[in-house]
């Protein structure tokens, strides 16, 4: 039996809450599950203690009879320090996108003739009249 440790969502429209379940890969995401093992709210605060709530000894048990996490479980187990952090690899990440990139270059060439003005000396006419 391949077993997962997922989220199965719960909560209303618009109102996520999830559950933190050990289940087998083949049942519906929000269906059938072997046993609760935590909870997690997105909707609280990122600092908050009651966001995330996992039973770290029953996720090791699990872990321990071939159960595997998905991604987003990873992270959170990862952040629990269960299991050690993987190297993701993200080439695009801090890539701006090509209108900040086009915004950026004109600014940078506004600055660079700002640069030069301010550098040249201000032309004075040849011929001034002395009155």
């Amino acid at each position: 039996m391949a077993m997962k440790i997922r989220l199965a969502r719960g909560g209303s429209k618009k109102r996520p809450f999830y559950r933190i379940v050990a289940a087998d890969s083949r049942m519906p995401r929000d269906g059938r599950f072997i046993e609760k093992l935590g909870t997690y709210n997105p909707l609280l605060p990122k600092d908050s203690e009651e966001r995330v709530k996992i039973d770290l000894d029953r996720v090791k048990h699990w872990m321990d009879h071939g159960a595997l996490p998905t991604d987003r479980v990873s992270r959170m187990l990862e952040a629990a320090g269960v299991i050690p952090k993987k190297e993701r690899s993200n080439p695009k990440k801090g890539e701006p996108h090509a209108k900040t990139k086009a915004r950026t270059q004109e600014k940078a060439d506004k600055a660079a003739e700002a640069a030069e003005a301010a550098a040249a000396p201000a032309e004075t006419p040849a011929e001034q009249s002395a009155e």
